[in-house]
């Protein structure tokens, strides 16, 4: 598969308003780490929600996993679906299920045995630093313990693909680090990573990662690496 995602002059309209995102293109290898950035409002959330096929495009082509993702029957989208982690800005933790359960979900989905679930939602609990709150419900956790949590149950199924929205947007600075290092581990896995994100700390330690920028619904330089020499993770 030469592209793991192709974008083709894409846009993107909510109602009869004008264009959230206009004439979109741009392709991402598997394998491959992208951040996009871009100001408050700049289209980057509605950007993400194309990748995970939560909204369809209002024009254009977009290309997943070498399949037309715009006509794909309803009936196929929950497969390619699991085919994604996804890292939402508001968690969207099941509540009335611990984190364990939570974690274990997509395993479960996928129709993983009882028996090989355990070791590695505990092993991602742990990473995590979790594996104490293995019980607890979201409702108990704070902001910061419930992104651990959903970007645990985003990269437990190893995805093909992971997009992110924010994701160290709730944590503290070595928490984040802890969190960069997980995605990094994921990438070289060879999972194709995009993170949408202000925190410039993160943009700088990533090497080879190429930078995606919206601004005001349109695509900035959609193949250029990042403009500093980055610093590697260590």
């Amino acid at each position: 598969m030469a592209n793991i995602v192709q974008f083709e002059q894409v846009g993107l309209r909510y109602g009869s308003g004008p264009e959230t995102l206009s004439d979109i293109s741009f392709s991402l290898a598997p394998g491959a780490f992208y951040f996009v950035t871009g100001a408050s409002g700049a289209g980057k959330t509605s950007l993400l929600k194309l990748l995970y096929l939560a909204q369809r495009p209002s024009r254009g082509v977009i290309r997943l996993f070498g399949e037309d993702a715009v006509m794909l029957p309803r009936h196929r989208l929950p497969g390619f679906r699991r085919r994604i982690g996804v890292v939402f800005q508001d968690f969207r933790l099941v509540p009335h299920l611990s984190a364990y359960e939570n974690v274990a979900l997509p395993l479960r989905i996928a129709g993983i045995a009882d028996d090989e679930i355990d070791e590695p939602v505990r092993e991602m609990l742990a990473w995590v630093g979790l594996l104490q709150r293995a019980g607890s419900r979201p409702a108990t956790l704070s902001g910061g313990e419930q992104q651990r949590i959903a970007i645990a149950r985003a990269v437990i199924g190893r995805p093909e693909m992971l997009v992110a929205d924010e994701p160290t947007g709730n944590v503290d600075p070595e928490m984040a680090d802890r969190l960069l290092h997980l995605f990094v581990s994921l990438n070289k896995l060879g999972t194709t990573v995009v993170v949408a994100t202000h925190d410039f700390h993160m943009l700088g330690r990533i090497p080879d990662a190429r930078m995606m920028r919206i601004d005001k619904g349109r695509l900035d330089d959609p193949t250029g690496a990042l403009r500093h020499p980055p610093r590697p993770v260590e």
